[in-house]
């Protein structure tokens, strides 16, 4: 038999069934989503004094230690935002872990989600590594990881140890509040912004105080204390993502 030849609206048809096949796979396959379960009475932020951070980079490596994170990746950055009077400033940025957060709009296999507590989180299980939501955080605080990490930990034991498993190659990765050690300090009866060890790890990690960890829902944590009785900012307000990272800008009164 000759090969029949076939016209342009039939290889569209085609092309499009195979498409829907694939994501009715996909669909199969990922059946038991993960998401927000149940309600909670907390509603975790962190607040970041810019007249104390140092650019020392330690909130870096704690993190990379305590989540097992390889060494081209960092979920917590540092960077250099100029100077104000004679002191140089800078802007330490973990992900914003937003209300409105545009990664978890975009996820198509809802690997991005909220917790009842507003943490948001990621399913690696589900990740199909599409990086959707990598190109939708205004913050860049998302990295995908390219290559599987066997090598020991450069950041470990120095920094801490690690707490979470590693995760494979091809997912997208990102800050989570160190939700491991706040679930685990609560189960503990511990506090989280007090106790240290229900506490981020970024948070503790900081030999300067910078950063402040806490629930909103508290007037009386120190975080509602600082927003209430100092002058913040969050990072791209205007885009209405209400990010749950405030930052009290350096003064050149404070900047010495």
């Amino acid at each position: 038999m000759e090969p029949k030849s076939i016209n342009r609206r039939d290889f569209i048809k085609i092309i499009t069934f195979g498409a829907v096949a694939v994501t009715g796979l996909r669909t199969a396959k990922l059946v038991t989503a993960s998401g927000p379960v149940g309600s909670s009475p907390h509603r975790w932020a962190m607040v970041i004094d810019q007249s104390k951070c140092t650019g020392c980079g330690q909130c870096t490596l704690t993190c990379r230690a305590h989540n097992d994170i390889p060494p081209q990746i960092s979920w917590n950055r540092v960077i250099s935002a100029g100077k104000v009077g004679d002191k140089e400033v800078f802007l330490s940025r973990p992900c914003m872990q937003c209300e409105h957060a545009p990664c978890v709009e975009v996820c198509m296999v809802k690997a991005s989600y909220y917790r009842p507590d507003g943490i948001v989180m990621m399913n690696y299980d589900r990740c199909i590594g599409c990086r959707y939501c990598e190109v939708a955080c205004p913050y860049g605080a998302r990295a995908f990881n390219w290559e599987t990490f066997d090598d020991p930990n450069p950041a470990v034991p120095t920094w801490g140890s690690p707490e979470v498993p590693r995760r494979p190659r091809g997912v997208v990765e990102k800050c989570s509040f160190c939700y491991q050690r706040i679930d685990r300090g609560l189960a503990l009866g511990l506090k989280p912004g007090v106790d240290s060890d229900a506490t981020p790890a970024c948070v503790i990690g900081c030999q300067v105080h910078a950063r402040t960890f806490g629930d909103l829902n508290d007037p009386e944590s120190t975080v509602s204390q600082l927003l209430v009785n100092h002058p913040a900012y969050r990072l791209r307000e205007d885009l209405g993502t209400a990010p749950r990272v405030y930052y009290l800008p350096a003064h050149e009164e404070n900047s010495q």
